[in-house]
């Protein structure tokens, strides 16, 4: 019996055979069918650029305006879930609480990543790193995939989470690459919410004037 991060209620594991007599590699649950039911999955029609579910095919106004700003060069993003309640909740005991046992109920909510080189995780800034002793981005993605450190991010006078929507596209640049002659091929950026877009182009930004022949896209968990 495992017991459930979010609900604290007891449940079994299912058991798939047909993965089983594959051979394929077990993966711990740690959130019960009834609270995983809560995270809700794109569906419909989905914008080209970042995921997000709109009315019609294309682009979305966020990446409208992102595609004028940078001249047609949009940053793929790649996201899995609908940004709901539950969501919302579980990222506030995360990252505002830091209740680090939660980076395993959103570790469990990705089925796949997309294929790349170098995975890189969007850091925390020092302030926030002494305040909850982990990187949030970090401890999610740490088990999945090799993780690649390129980034570092220097503190704000508010952290995004906080920002309301004017305010985050507002936010000067914060990210510097750690510059390695090995780097080369293609770049995943992760992190947990795609919200404005403008933390995952400052993160593409930064690495871009270190590495301007890679190939640089992003991952969230939710949009």
């Amino acid at each position: 019996m495992n017991n459930c991060l979010l609900c604290h209620s007891s449940f079994r594991r299912e058991i798939n055979y047909e993965k089983l007599f594959l051979f394929v590699k077990y993966k711990e649950r740690y959130t019960c069918s009834e609270c995983l039911k809560k995270f809700v999955k794109k569906k419909g029609k989905i914008c080209s650029g970042c995921n997000k579910e709109i009315d019609t095919k294309g682009l979305c106004n966020d990446c409208l305006q992102w595609k004028r700003k940078y001249a047609g060069n949009l940053l793929d993003n790649r996201s899995l879930y609908q940004y709901n309640d539950t969501f919302h909740d579980v990222m506030v005991q995360y990252k505002r609480y830091g209740d680090y046992i939660l980076c395993h109920v959103l570790a469990e909510l990705i089925d796949q990543l997309p294929a790349a080189d170098y995975y890189v995780p969007v850091p925390s800034s020092p302030s926030h790193l002494e305040k909850r002793g982990f990187d949030t981005i970090y401890a999610i993605y740490q088990k999945l995939v090799p993780l690649t450190k390129l980034l570092v991010k220097s503190d704000t006078e508010k952290a995004q989470g906080e920002k309301n929507r004017e305010e985050r596209l507002l936010t000067k640049q914060t990210f510097s690459a750690i510059d390695n002659k090995n780097i080369s091929g293609k770049i995943l950026l992760l992190d947990d919410i795609y919200t404005t877009g403008r933390t995952l182009y400052h993160a593409r930004d930064a690495l871009l004037e270190v590495y301007p022949n890679c190939k640089i896209n992003s991952f969230t968990i939710s949009r």
